[in-house]
């Protein structure tokens, strides 16, 4: 593997004296940078405005995906690593500033020690070292600790590093030992304004803080002015009601609750047991209670279950269960804990002591509700178990006298029509939102909120699920408007619904109908899906046009696999490859479907003898569900997440998000899906030229010159969707320097570059020039000897294109590094063009 030279770029000191440098712009001040969105932690401090859009970035990824497209995506680790070196396996690589933003891995279900050590390098300096497995499992202590990390426990198989790790010029990640099966995805910038290089000493206090409330609190700062509005929500099959929000402003919560829909009856969850002792958690309540209501998950199977409960030492009650129920059976308790021994505290010690049982005392999870203005609302979660230790640890939880510890798959006693009538309007009763006019957000109820199979508990950092009785749907997505939203429940179901209520929660912000006016926000996007998969064809997230950003999906898959040879799950081989603004090259290629959502081995719980399918909750990845053959699931139906808040993909001209379902989509199954994005349907990405290097007429044209190049005819396919279509070209290769002139958009507010090429070698590298100033260094690790043809981006900085109607590019190839090949350059000029009103 040829040597990569690493150049100390001078990009940012050229982007700081442009305007001194070049005529005509002696006295002008440099064009803004274009808009990169939040970086570093603001990414979770400025929850807000994920609705800036992201014209300055790219979104990319490193992944061990089979480069042939078949399924060997990590199991032999034959393209886990872009290169050995001194070091180790080397994963990750970029020349370019930018910001590492998700890096997720799997090894045996239980364990990625085998991995060894993890080394991350920014800007030539080394900023996380040490065992891979102490670090997901946050012995390193904060930022690296949970939910910013996980480990095998904490998502069902996998390990997750979610702390953004910004660079200004060059970053790399090494793991001591081929890692197999990985993902790392990293942002790339057009320039380094207004980027820091990662600080590890940051133990970025604050952010875990809102982290660890997901699924309970709101992640966004408190709105000044915020208004809540309810009406009430009787429908008839057909019937719709709406309610209107005048702005200008964002929609901030929306909470939605439905009293005759009931809880899922079958449900994993792990837990424990103690008999003469008893356990205790610190629990987050709000000062503004009116006393708190505190509900248990426990096994019902074990009879006379009896132990006291205080609260800050005080007696608060008694768990009774009497009789023993039939068989494994989940069943709840609720104590209401009076004003007196908690108003005005934020938190307080919850104890259970030990009195009597049949055998013991058990507990799987707690729910915390603060009475608020007359109203239960959730303030806390504590999910008891072996696979919650990161739970456990930040409430202080502690037992004595355990008995047992482990996972069940029980059933709460719910009549079957109950549920089948719960189930049809959690699919029928739809959300409908429009945007000064513009219906945006249309998806059924259930899943919008984080779960397609039923009221199943749903946690993530934007949307939850409540199933205590009357529990309360929840989204906080911010969603900008300019002058009007309305927000719209219409029953398609055949069910009536009766003594609902919906609850939405607005703000005032004129600053926010100035930023959708010029172009610079995009509008809340929840777009639902549902049918049978085709043999051969992707199920496709979302295939839209114009200028946004993709956040993230939930995802409810109805396998059609009947028991035999065939594992039930197998659609869960299906990769998902990201296409945007046009691209024939995935940006995003993933290692499988359970992967995608930061889980492994089918979403294993290796503790308790590998069971598959078990749900976990992190802010953006889990498994809400898992249904076996009941509850209207004919053979195996689950149900995931997967937000994508750092490493959102931005699009100026479109995107394309598939997954496939099973190896090479073949297995059958309904999928629904609903994806959250942001957008506008002006482009702010447009081409203004083309360079086809097979064409001698274009070249002339664009004073092309390659000095010793050597032009080969290519025969190949892209990776990804089309790696069964040959494709016909031409591919010329040099190791001298490459000079073009290409035409932009003189009101440009920076420029890409898009190259097609011959990824037959890995590690092509130019130093990038425009009008004779340094841009960068185009630096592309990866390589594919199977499907050939690579498509790739390279973003020249407003500070070198402003103002221009056409640039020069001098590309110079890196001595040491593989021969520099094209076929053909497309240029593309970025704009902020108001949208048409």
């Amino acid at each position: 593997m040829p040597t990569v030279v690493h150049r100390k770029t001078l990009v940012a000191i050229a982007v700081l004296v442009l305007a001194l440098l070049v005529p005509g712009h002696a006295s002008a001040a440099p064009p803004p940078a274009l808009p990169k969105g939040p970086v570093g932690w603001d990414t979770y401090r400025t929850m807000s405005a994920l609705a800036q859009l992201r014209p300055g970035a790219q979104l990319k990824q490193f992944s061990s995906f089979d480069r042939t497209g078949n399924n060997d995506d990590g199991f032999n680790g034959t393209y886990s690593c872009l290169r050995q070196d001194d070091e180790g396996c080397v994963i990750a690589e970029s020349l370019a500033p930018g910001e590492i933003s998700s890096i997720w891995f799997t090894y045996a279900s239980n364990s990625v020690a085998p991995i060894g050590r993890i080394t991350v390098e920014l800007d030539g300096r080394t900023v996380l070292s040490g065992s891979l497995q102490d670090i997901v499992d946050g012995k390193r202590g904060a930022p690296f600790v949970w939910p910013l990390v996980g480990n095998s426990a904490d998502t069902m198989g996998g390990a997750v590093i979610k702390v953004p790790m910004p660079h200004t010029h060059s970053m790399r990640v090494t793991t001591e030992h081929n890692p197999h099966f990985y993902h790392v995805a990293y942002r790339q910038f057009a320039d380094a304004t207004g980027v820091r290089t990662f600080d590890p000493t940051d133990k970025a206090t604050d952010v875990l803080q809102r982290l660890r409330g997901y699924g309970v609190r709101d992640p966004k700062p408190a709105a000044p002015g915020a208004r809540t509005q309810h009406t009430a929500v009787a429908l008839a099959p057909g019937a719709a009601v709406t309610l209107p929000v005048n702005g200008p402003g964002r929609i901030d919560q929306l909470a939605l609750r439905l009293p005759q829909v009931v809880a899922a009856p079958a449900v994993y969850d792990d837990g424990r047991a103690f008999a003469q002792g008893g356990s205790s958690f610190a629990a987050s309540i709000s000062p503004a209670n009116d006393g708190i209501r505190i509900t248990r998950r426990y096994d019902a199977g074990i009879g006379q279950q009896r132990a006291s409960v205080t609260v800050d030492g005080q007696q608060a009650g008694e768990w009774d269960s009497g009789a023993a129920a039939p068989g494994g059976r989940w069943a709840e308790q609720t104590i209401d804990v009076p004003a007196a021994l908690t108003a005005h505290r934020s938190s307080v010690r919850i104890a259970s002591t030990f009195v009597s049982s049949a055998l013991d005392v058990n507990e799987f999870r707690y729910e915390i509700h603060s009475k608020i203005g007359g109203e239960w609302v959730r303030t806390d979660i504590m999910d008891v178990g072996p696979n919650h230790p990161s739970d456990e640890a930040v409430h202080g939880y502690r037992i004595t006298g355990q008995t047992w510890a482990g996972l069940q798959n029980f059933r709460y006693a719910t009549d079957a029509g109950q549920v089948a009538a719960s189930d049809a309007v959690l699919d029928g009763l739809r959300l409908r939102i429009t945007f000064d006019g513009q219906t945006t957000v249309d998806a059924p109820v259930g899943e919008f909120f984080g779960s397609g199979l039923g009221k199943y508990a749903s946690r993530t950092l934007l949307h939850s699920i409540d199933t205590t009785e009357d529990g309360a749907f929840t989204s906080w997505w911010p969603m900008p408007y300019r002058q009007r939203a309305v927000v719209e429940l219409v029953n398609t179901s055949q069910v009536p619904v009766g003594a609902g209520d919906l609850a939405v929660t607005a703000a005032p912000d004129g600053s926010v109908s100035n930023g959708l006016t010029r172009g610079e926000l995009g509008y809340f996007h929840a777009t639902q899906h549902r049918g049978d998969t085709v043999t051969g064809q992707d199920w496709n997230f979302l295939n839209t046009q114009g200028r946004g950003l993709f956040y993230g999906v939930t995802t409810t898959m109805r396998g059609h696999i009947p028991p035999g040879p065939v594992h039930q799950m197998n659609f869960l081989e299906g990769d998902e490859r990201v296409y945007p603004d046009g691209t024939p090259s995935p940006v995003e290629y993933g290692t499988g479907s359970e992967d995608f959502y930061e889980s492994g081995w089918y979403f294993q719980d290796a503790r308790d003898g590998g069971v598959e399918g078990v749900p976990y909750a992190m802010p953006q990845a889990g498994l809400v569900s898992h249904e076996n053959g009941t509850d209207g699931c004919q053979y195996v139906c689950l149900n995931a997440y997967r937000l994508m808040i750092g490493d959102a993909v931005p699009f100026g001209a479109g995107v394309e998000f598939d997954i496939e379902h099973g190896d090479r989509s073949q297995m059958p199954a309904d999928y629904s899906s609903t994806a959250y994005w942001y957008g506008q349907a002006q482009p702010s990405l447009k081409q203004s030229d083309v360079i086809d290097l097979a064409d001698d007429g274009s070249r002339l044209d664009h004073g092309y010159s390659a000095p010793g190049e050597t032009r080969t005819a290519l025969t190949s396919t892209f990776e990804g969707k089309a790696d069964r279509a040959p494709v016909d070209g031409t591919v010329a290769t040099t190791t001298g320097t490459v000079t073009f002139t290409a035409r932009v958009d003189q009101g440009n507010q920076g420029v890409r570059l898009r190259r097609l090429s011959d990824q037959s070698k890995a590690f092509q590298h130019a130093a990038v020039f425009v009008d004779g100033q340094p841009a960068g260094e185009w630096y592309q690790p990866l390589g594919n000897t199977y499907s050939r043809w690579l498509e790739d981006s390279f973003d020249l900085p407003p500070a070198l294109t402003a103002g221009r109607s056409s640039v020069e590019v001098r590309l110079e190839p890196v001595v040491g590094a593989p021969a520099w090949s094209g076929a053909r350059y497309s240029v593309f000029s970025h704009t902020l063009t108001p949208p048409a009103d």
